[in-house]
């Protein structure tokens, strides 16, 4: 693993200290992206309510224009994403100075043990996999 994968491993691992409702489980740092489950111990799941977001942001309220309902104001997980990108960013760019995440994230919700078992197995096996990825012929 190359310095920007220790970076991108080692903020990963600080998660759990920045965010007391996650759990981690299976992580791995490939070529050009990461894997990793992030467990949430959180009983509710905060959503936005976009028909109630309001229209003129004043320069006191809490959260911009979106006010209360900001996602980065509450427990979830765009923000233990965006503080992780954001992190990893940071001390990546003193590295490889035009380094960049893609913009979005693939989220998938785990709902039973059958299907946890599959993912992880998934991510732990995807570094003995990576010759058969259709990325690899591009980054090689």
């Amino acid at each position: 693993m190359n310095e920007l994968g220790k970076l991108a491993e080692k903020y990963w691992y600080e998660i759990p200290n920045q965010f007391n409702f996650i759990e981690l489980g299976a992580f791995v740092v490939m070529p050009n992206h990461i894997h990793g489950i992030l467990i949430i111990n959180n009983p509710t799941v905060e959503t936005r309510l976009i028909a109630s977001l309001p229209t003129i942001a004043s320069p006191k309220m809490q959260g911009g224009v979106t006010g209360l309902k900001n996602p980065m104001l509450h427990n979830n997980i765009s923000r233990v994403v965006r503080w992780y990108k954001g992190r990893c960013t940071f001390e990546i760019r003193k590295i490889h100075a035009d380094f960049a995440w893609q913009s979005l994230f693939h989220d998938h919700i785990i709902r039973n043990e059958e299907s946890y078992q599959k993912i992880s197995d998934y991510i732990i096996s995807n570094p003995k996999n990576w010759a058969n990825d259709k990325f690899f012929k591009i980054e090689n």
